[in-house]
C-alpha cells in the first residue's frame, strides 16, 4: 500500500515588532515603512502629536520611551543627534538589558564608538547605521541603509531592516557608518554642486536644465570610470598620467573659468578646483594623473 504523498509545511516567522523613537519626517517615514510590511510598530516622540498618521495607520504609541522600547525587542532610533539620544534613553536603560538598538542618528565615528560602549554597559546590543536616502525613499530596496558593528546583530534582525531599504554590512568597527555616510554625502554635494554650475552655465545661453541633465547623467557614467581606474591608484600611492595630466587639467578648467565669467556665473567652486589642483602641481604631480589631487587634499593648504 502506496503511503500517501506528504506535503512539508512552509511557515513563515511572524513580522518582527520593532519600535522607533523619535518621529520627525525621517522616523516617520521609518515607522510607515516597517508598517506598509506588517511589522507590529510602537512609536515615542517628544511630541506626542506626529504619532497621529502613523497611529492612524496601526502604531502603537508609547506613552514614554521606557515603555517603547519595552514593546519590542528592536528599536530603532533616529533622534536630532547622540547627545538626544542620550538623554532620551538613559531612563529607559533597565529596558533596553537584553534589546537590540540600531541607531540611524546622524553623527561622527568617534560619537558612534561612544554609543556602542554606553548600550553595552546598559546590556543592550548596538548597531549604528546611515540612512542614505531622503524620507520619500526609506522603504525603497534600492536605497542603502549603511550598518556598522555587529554582524551577527544585524543578521538576527535582517528582515525587519530590509524594510527600510538595502541593509550594506560595513564591518566591526561602529564608526564606519557614519564615516561612510560623511564621506559619501560630501560626493553628493559636490556632484550636485557642479552639475548645479554646470546648469547656471548652460542656461545663461538658453539651455534648460532638462535639456543639459540626460548629457549630465551620460557623462556621470564615463566619471564612474574614471573612479574605478583611480580607485586603485590612490591605494598604491602610484599616479600614473597616461590618461590626462594635472597641468592637462589646469589647463583645461582655465575655459570653464572663462566661460561662466564672460556669463556672469559665479565661480567659487571652479576655483576652489583649480587651486586645489595647483597645490597638487606644487607638490610634485603636474606630470601625474588627476588622481594624485589626494595628495594635496591629504596636506591641507597652510600646513607645512
Amino acid at each position: 500500500m502506496n503511503a500517501a504523498p506528504q506535503t512539508a509545511a512552509v511557515q513563515t516567522a511572524a513580522p518582527q515588532a520593532v519600535t522607533v523613537i523619535g518621529l520627525g519626517s525621517m522616523g516617520s517615514a521609518l515607522a510607515a515603512a516597517l508598517l506598509e510590511r506588517g511589522h507590529p510598530t510602537t512609536v515615542w516622540n517628544r511630541s506626542p502629536d506626529k504619532a497621529r498618521p502613523l497611529v492612524d495607520r496601526g502604531a502603537r504609541l508609547a506613552a514614554t520611551p521606557e515603555e517603547a522600547v519595552a514593546a519590542s525587542p528592536l528599536t530603532i532610533a533616529c533622534v536630532l543627534d547622540y547627545d538626544a539620544l542620550r538623554t532620551i534613553l538613559d531612563p529607559a536603560g533597565p529596558a533596553l538589558a537584553g534589546r537590540t538598538l540600531v541607531n540611524l542618528t546622524s553623527g561622527s565615528p568617534e560619537q558612534a564608538h561612544a554609543a556602542l560602549a554606553w548600550a553595552g554597559a546598559l546590556g543592550a546590543d548596538y548597531l549604528d547605521g546611515a540612512i542614505m536616502t531622503t524620507p520619500p525613499g526609506v522603504g525603497t530596496g534600492q536605497m542603502m541603509f549603511l550598518y556598522s558593528g555587529s554582524l551577527a546583530t544585524l543578521d538576527a534582525h535582517r528582515p525587519a531592516l530590509e524594510a527600510l531599504g538595502e541593509p550594506v554590512y560595513l564591518g566591526t568597527d561602529p564608526g564606519l557608518a557614519s564615516l561612510y555616510d560623511s564621506a559619501l554625502l560630501g560626493l553628493m554635494w559636490s556632484t550636485l554642486t557642479g552639475w548645479l554650475h554646470g546648469a547656471a552655465l548652460t542656461g545663461a545661453d538658453g539651455v534648460k536644465a532638462t535639456d543639459f541633465t540626460p548629457l549630465a547623467i551620460r557623462w556621470l557614467s564615463a566619471v564612474t570610470g574614471f573612479m574605478t581606474t583611480y580607485a586603485s591608484q590612490v591605494d598604491a600611492g602610484h599616479y600614473p598620467g597616461d590618461d590626462a595630466t594635472v597641468d592637462v587639467q589646469i589647463a583645461t578648467i582655465d575655459h570653464l573659468l572663462h566661460a561662466a565669467a564672460g556669463r556672469g556665473v559665479d565661480n567659487a567652486l571652479p576655483e576652489l578646483l583649480k587651486s586645489t589642483m595647483e597645490r597638487a602641481k606644487a607638490l610634485g604631480h603636474g606630470s601625474d594623473s588627476y588622481a594624485s589631487v589626494i595628495e594635496a587634499l591629504r596636506k591641507p593648504a597652510g600646513d607645512a
